[in-house]
């Protein structure tokens, strides 16, 4: 059977779906940062001795969630598979709490691992999950390559496919659960122009992009690149940094930055991390500039209070752990998946459940505070006088 979107109907029962298996009170993103820091500290500790091989169970209660037995009966239980703990605070302290409460409220069993930025380790886990018997495999690829290996594997034993956050080019996803990414990078370059108040003719910047091997990377320089064409600036350097390695990308930065003379005004910046590794070279050479970044990490949220970053964008990852639980339960349940929208995979027009995007500036930085996807007292230690002064009490 084609994968192909649904009726206006169909959308609205699944919609309601959503709200069934995840709760309607609104409470899910503030409810989970204490679940978040428990969750990062037992990564921590665990993953020290396994290499990231660290399973996470949600179990539901099977006597009380009628979706709990007819996910039991459309094949068993859901695997997780997060790509890495470096590249992004995101992936143990958000993603993975939120997915483990968004399956314990819809009753189902949710196994999640991290692959550790290893793709021989993506798939071996993959391999074990599939073993073990679960009906829904969700992956955040590495690359392409590999995702479909791992995804044609668990199609051939039976297993239904999830993309989760990045699309797996030539895949066998049976649903893409993610962002607008190329709005996010709209959001990068417009957020660019309105750093330097519009007066953007002959500025020169850096543009550091993410993993060539990251499809939401190449989306979000569609976006941002579309956004500036006509604002004048002047790129005097460019590179992508591989697997989104921080590090790697202050060592690029810096050569950029030397070749440039330091003669630079700005920095489009494809996410949080790249932006504070490009930050301490700046810091280095004497400079502030404004940068751009992604996620509205603590950090990231702390620079831009600091004046240090100019813009980050928020995606309320709770929109897309929520999507994604709830996907995986129509899959199970032979139901009509919950997207609003298609996307081509290289292969075929796919479902597709997207969520959408929202500039932070400084008069933005409580909005993910308010909407408990970061805590306070994480962003405001120690600049406690700068959230005062930016409303954030």
């Amino acid at each position: 059977m084609t994968k192909t979107s649904k009726t206006l109907l169909a959308l609205f029962a699944a919609l309601s779906l959503i709200a069934a298996a995840c709760g309607s009170d609104g409470d899910s993103a503030a409810d989970t940062n204490d679940a978040a820091d428990a969750a990062s500290e037992s990564n921590d500790s665990s993953d020290a001795d396994s290499g990231g091989d660290t399973d996470s169970e949600s179990d539901g209660d099977a006597d009380a969630d009628a979706d709990s037995d007819a996910g039991s009966e459309g094949g068993g239980s859901v695997g997780f598979i997060l790509p890495d703990s470096a590249s992004s605070a995101r992936w143990e302290a958000f993603d993975r709490p939120l997915i483990e409460a968004a399956c314990a409220d819809a009753g189902i069993t949710c196994i999640i691992q991290n692959a550790e930025g290893d793709k021989d380790n993506m798939s071996t886990i993959a391999d074990q999950m599939i073993a073990d018997g679960i009906g829904v495999l969700a992956i955040v690829n590495l690359d392409s390559e590999s995702g479909a290996a791992i995804q044609e594997k668990a199609e051939a034993a039976g297993v239904l496919n999830i993309d989760y956050d990045r699309l797996t080019l030539g895949g066998a996803a049976d649903v893409y659960v993610s962002f607008d990414n190329v709005a996010v990078g709209t959001a990068q370059g417009e957020g660019l122009i309105e750093c330097f108040g519009g007066d953007t003719e002959g500025r020169q910047i850096i543009q550091l992009h993410g993993s060539p091997t990251d499809n939401n990377a190449t989306l979000f320089r569609e976006g941002y690149q579309a956004a500036i064409a006509d604002a004048g600036f002047v790129t005097v350097g460019e590179e992508a940094v591989p697997d989104w390695d921080n590090a790697q990308a202050g060592v690029i930065f810096e050569q950029l930055l030397t070749a440039a003379n330091g003669e630079i005004d700005g920095v489009l910046v494809a996410n949080d991390g790249l932006s504070l590794a490009s930050q301490a070279v700046l810091a280095d050479n004497g400079l502030v500039l404004p940068t751009t970044g992604q996620d509205a990490t603590v950090d990231g949220l702390r620079a831009i209070l600091q004046g240090n970053q100019c813009m980050t964008v928020y995606k309320p990852v709770v929109e897309e752990a929520n999507g994604a639980v709830a996907a995986a339960v129509a899959l199970l349940n032979g139901d009509d998946l919950p997207a609003n929208a298609t996307i081509d995979n290289g292969n075929e027009e796919i479902p597709y459940v997207q969520a959408q995007v929202q500039s932070i500036f400084i008069d933005d930085v409580h909005i993910p505070i308010d909407d408990g996807f970061v805590t306070k007292e994480a962003v405001c230690e120690g600049i406690e006088d700068l959230c005062a002064e930016n409303g954030i009490d």
